[in-house]
Formats: structure tokens, C-alpha cells, sequence
């Protein structure tokens, strides 16, 4: 991923990155993109089903160009196109710890794939982003510490309902959570990845689930 000037950083420049969609009205719960939004705004599937994790942060919304770069990265392997999202999401939350510790999580949980899935795929995105992370935070990630127990039907075209029944039951935690943990992943959609993990994680003992994901869609 470039675009060409000679001053860019991990593949864009300063301007190309400002034209980047950023997610900037969203839920404070869950950043489900809004028209607008106040920092205690709460969607109307938040105020209604509250999540078990207490939040997201996703600095982008997933529209173009940010919609085919991590498409790009994700299903064709070609990393280049996430370098500099992964790059400036590091710092996103790097600005974001130092000035509210206390949110800081003792572990980051890369989103676990199938191993099948990761086989046919090659890598799994979840965990490149968590390893890329962790060493810029400092903060230990785990690629195992949550597994997938079956295969599942993919979830792209699937909605909110169908998500939530075709993750019923899949993850299992292969030992006792640290208190505070954010799952890492590359894209939230509907939330039910999201909050199945959160559940097996809290289930298992974890007090404070967030999640950290590139990009959100709008629903």
C-alpha cells in the first residue's frame, strides 16, 4: 500500500491519512457509527441488550479506502495494505493509555480462527494485529488462550440473528482469564463475535472485556 510521496510513513502520507473515514461520532459502548454522536450517546441495541464488554474502540469506519484495505489484507494476504492502519491504531491506543491507565488490559486475545480456516487462509489477521500491537504497547497477547471448537458457516452475509446462532457455543477458554482483557480483531460488524467471545472470556473468570478492532461497520 503507497501512495507514491516520497514523505510517506508505512505506506501513506500525512494527507492521505486525514482522508482516511474516521469513526468519529459512534456509541461510546459498542462505536456503531452515528450522524452524531455525545460522549455518553448509547445506541438503541445497547440501551436495549447491553454487550458484556464494556467497550470498543475502533478508530475507523469501515467504508473505502479502509473497506479494501483490510479486504486486501485479509483475504489475499497482502499485509502491506494494513501497515499503516495497524501502524496509527498503535498509537490511537497508545495516546489513549497513557492518559486513562486504568483502562489498560492485562492481555490482549487475538479473535481465534478455525484452524482449517487459518490453514486455507495462511494467517490468521486477528493475531498479526494482536502481535503488532502488543509490541507497541507492551501489553502480552495470547493466540491461544481462546479456541474455536468447530467450524462454523462464514459469517459474511449473515445477519445480526444468524451470527449470534451460528457462534452459539463455539469458543472455549483454555484457562483462567487475567481480570482485565481486550480482544483484538481486524473488523466489527453486527457485535456477535464480539460478544461471544466477551461472555466465554467472563464466564472464565476475565472482570473487564474490551475490544479493539481496525475498523466498524455501520451495522
Amino acid at each position: 500500500m503507497a501512495c507514491l510521496e516520497p514523505d510517506a510513513h508505512f505506506g501513506l502520507c500525512t494527507p492521505c491519512r486525514q482522508d482516511l473515514p474516521a469513526n468519529r461520532w459512534h456509541c461510546r459502548c459498542c462505536a456503531l457509527p452515528l450522524a452524531f454522536a455525545g460522549d455518553e450517546t448509547l445506541c438503541g441495541q445497547c440501551l436495549q441488550d447491553p454487550p458484556p464488554f464494556s467497550r470498543v474502540i475502533a478508530p475507523w469506519r469501515y467504508r473505502f479506502p479502509v473497506d479494501g484495505m483490510i479486504q486486501r489484507y485479509k483475504y489475499n494476504g497482502q499485509r502491506a495494505f494494513a501497515r499503516p492502519l495497524i501502524s496509527d491504531f498503535a498509537e490511537h491506543l497508545v495516546s489513549i493509555l497513557e492518559n486513562s491507565p486504568e483502562q489498560r488490559p492485562d492481555l490482549l486475545v487475538a479473535s481465534p480462527m478455525h484452524p482449517a480456516r487459518r490453514r486455507k487462509r495462511g494467517f490468521n489477521q486477528a493475531a498479526d494485529i494482536a502481535e503488532q500491537l502488543s509490541k507497541r504497547s507492551g501489553i502480552p497477547w495470547s493466540a491461544d488462550l481462546v479456541t474455536r471448537n468447530r467450524r462454523t458457516r462464514p459469517q459474511r452475509g449473515l445477519n445480526r440473528a444468524q451470527r449470534l446462532a451460528n457462534l452459539r457455543g463455539i469458543y472455549q477458554v483454555t484457562r483462567k482469564p487475567p481480570l482485565r482483557v481486550a480482544i483484538v480483531d481486524d473488523v466489527m460488524t453486527t457485535g456477535a463475535t464480539a460478544r461471544s467471545l466477551a461472555e466465554a472470556l467472563i464466564d472464565a473468570g476475565a472482570k473487564d472485556v474490551q475490544v479493539w478492532a481496525l475498523a466498524r461497520t455501520p451495522g
